[in-house]
């Protein structure tokens, strides 16, 4: 597996998380707090997070299933 389907598996996780956490947090933010405001700070962290994780595992399953 070459470094440019890791950087199109981690982009593709990434934009999925972030648009997932953005909902979230602002649907919280509403709910519990009556004013719908965005945790980005929280929102990028996780779709980082989760973008290399999910990356990582995906490589992994590849490599394993290749052997």
């Amino acid at each position: 597996m070459n470094f440019k389907n890791i950087i199109i598996d981690f982009v593709l996780h990434f934009i999925m998380v972030l648009v997932a956490a953005i909902i979230v947090s602002f649907l919280y933010s509403l709910i519990v707090h009556g004013a719908g405001v965005i945790d980005w700070e929280t929102s990028f962290r996780l779709a980082i997070i989760f973008g290399v994780v999910f990356s990582w595992i995906n490589a992994r399953e590849r490599k394993r299933k290749e052997k």
